[in-house]
């Protein structure tokens, strides 16, 4: 079944690619590579991404993840990664679909389902990202939610009944504690993201840790070690990598106004700036932006990549 179910997959995703990524099916989105590209600063928010085809490699916080054909990886906050399909070419394009995930629409689902039928939380803090490989009934209800591109009259009716089977079989997955904590508005994972969530919006402003623990609901004790647990980086750190990503993409359609972008984005510093970027990036600001001229039509900034 998995076989048969990722061979469709494939041929749906190369039928219905298209160059905006959107489908005419609410939150999903299709991704195709047809070349292979330079890892990518983007952002994994809360998603669900299946790779049907080559593999998948990004970085979070210094480690170094990759997901390849037949497996997900699945989001619960709007983490900052540099990502990239390691190979792609015409006759082989990397290819994988992409589902935004809603809390409300898990915590719906959680409500309909009785105690015995979900499985245990589980100790601790889940990370906020994972990946496992998906089961042929994960791979099924995704590629039946594709198939309907080809019949658009049916998807107002029957896209939200097959995205609530798939929430359902990732709430029952190996990676179900993730979407369950992000269904439940008092869960560690949603404590964090409201942090998250603040962070990301004001993130070239100084902020204190104390200030926004009070904002998540948190001690300043809990705040540090539940956002460890689900960014694998401090507060501060992840207001870096925010900063950084901002940095790059503006260089990108700027090359030139290296010292403005590093005040835009928070740095009093420039030699702080260009020495944080040069450590993130492998190469100082000036440098990097002649490399992404080029690229300089390309979005990465999207909220969900596969």
């Amino acid at each position: 079944m998995g076989t048969m179910a990722l061979d469709e997959l494939r041929d749906l995703l190369i039928r219905h690619a298209r160059p905006d990524l959107r489908t005419p099916i609410e939150d999903v989105l299709i991704f195709k590579a047809e070349q292979p590209q330079p890892p990518t600063p983007t952002t994994y928010g809360k998603v669900l991404a299946v790779v049907a085809q080559g593999t998948k490699r990004f970085a979070l916080g210094g480690h170094l993840y990759e997901y390849r054909e037949g497996q997900y990886l699945v989001a619960s906050v709007d983490l900052p990664v540099t990502a990239h399909f390691a190979k792609a070419s015409p006759d082989l394009p990397g290819l994988g679909v992409g589902l935004t995930l809603h809390p409300a629409a898990i915590a719906e689902v959680l409500l309909q389902a009785t105690p015995s039928d979900l499985p245990d939380l589980g100790d601790g803090v889940p990370f906020g990202l994972a990946v496992s490989t998906a089961s042929a009934e994960l791979l099924d209800a995704v590629v039946r939610l594709l198939r309907l591109l080809d019949r658009p009259s049916d998807i107002t009716v029957l896209a939200p009944l097959i995205k609530r089977e798939i929430l359902w079989r990732l709430i029952t997955s190996d990676q179900g504690a993730i979407v369950r904590q992000f269904g439940l508005p008092d869960s560690s994972i949603s404590h964090v993201a409201r942090a998250v969530q603040w962070i990301r919006d004001h993130y070239a402003q100084p902020f204190r840790v104390e200030d926004v623990a009070k904002l998540a609901g948190l001690s300043v004790s809990a705040f540090h070690r539940n956002f460890h647990a689900v960014t694998a980086m401090s507060p501060i750190q992840f207001q870096k990598q925010i900063r950084l990503q901002h940095a790059r993409l503006q260089l990108a359609a700027a090359p030139g106004d290296i010292a403005v972008i590093s005040r835009r984005v928070g740095y009093d510093s420039p030699s702080q700036f260009s020495r944080e970027y040069r450590r993130q990036f492998g190469a100082p600001p000036s440098q990097d932006a002649k490399r992404l001229t080029p690229a300089r039509d390309r979005d990465g900034s999207a909220e969900i990549s596969a």
